[in-house]
């Protein structure tokens, strides 16, 4: 059966799409840095192919399409949010000890414990009848937890001297982003439930809001993958440098002539 290809559809597969060819790449880039002593961006991974399952779904959107198993995705993605946050204040506040009681095994097994939750939730929400219920409360828990988060990274990092400045930006920069990703998410996904379940053309707004989602997700491969930014800005420096070649070698002939003439 063909998807309906009215604008709205088109709009939410050109945006899926994109990011679709975009989060490959980054779950790739972030696997190369992750090692027993930084085990940080495996968190990031597992949201980014959340993420990944959430754009393959919306692409092949189609009348048979299972929304039970979009919205456990969904449901998966609040929760690796809520992971990532809650590391980032763990590394800045207690580093010591995530230095010394983290490793890849306990992410990894914490990882899996946290896919298995949206299974659990949703399956004693659809045997209890209460599924709409136990879908928003899953939504709800991980706010405070990141409010938390972002609270308590602000203030460790005022009071840390070694930390540069730059560093502060990233840091800060990925937590709020994680943030502005879950309000995005979430509260679509709440005002769904409650109020636009039952009309379809308001239903649209969680549709698109929950499409620009991972496209915030992405972001966190630039704070998360310092590698990755150091090479763009080293490409950025040899364009400039190409860019500026031709100035800098019509300054030397100028130059060598100038000399030339002094001498004689």
């Amino acid at each position: 059966m063909k998807p309906d290809l009215n604008p709205i559809n088109i709009i939410i597969l050109v945006i899926n799409s994109l990011g679709l060819i975009l989060t490959v790449p980054a779950i790739c880039g972030l696997f190369t840095v992750v090692r027993n002593d930084h085990v940080v961006p495996i968190y990031v991974i597992n949201l980014l192919i959340s993420d990944l399952i959430h754009m393959c779904c919306m692409i092949t959107r189609v009348k048979s399409f299972s929304f039970h198993f979009y919205m456990i995705d969904v449901m998966a993605r609040a929760a690796f949010m809520m992971c990532v946050a809650l590391e980032r204040y763990l590394v800045i506040a207690w580093p010591h000890w995530y230095q010394f009681k983290r490793s890849v095994t306990v992410s990894v097994l914490i990882s899996l414990i946290v896919w298995l939750c949206p299974f659990v939730a949703f399956i004693i929400g659809f045997l209890s009848s209460y599924t709409s219920i136990i879908i928003v409360t899953f939504f709800l828990v991980p706010f405070p937890v990141i409010v938390f988060s972002l609270v308590g990274t602000l203030k460790s990092l005022s009071a840390a001297i070694s930390v540069s400045s730059e560093e502060k930006r990233q840091i800060v920069g990925a937590v709020v982003l994680v943030l502005c990703s879950y309000m995005l998410l979430s509260v679509s996904v709440i005002i769904f439930f409650l109020f636009l379940r039952d009309n379809p053309a308001l239903s649209l707004v969680f549709t698109i809001c929950s499409s620009f989602s991972p496209l915030l997700d992405l972001v966190l491969y630039v704070f998360m993958g310092k590698g990755a930014t150091d090479k763009l800005r080293a490409l950025l420096c040899c364009c400039r440098k190409e860019t500026q070649r031709p100035k800098q070698q019509v300054l030397t002939v100028s130059g060598d002539r100038t000399g030339t003439v002094s001498s004689m």
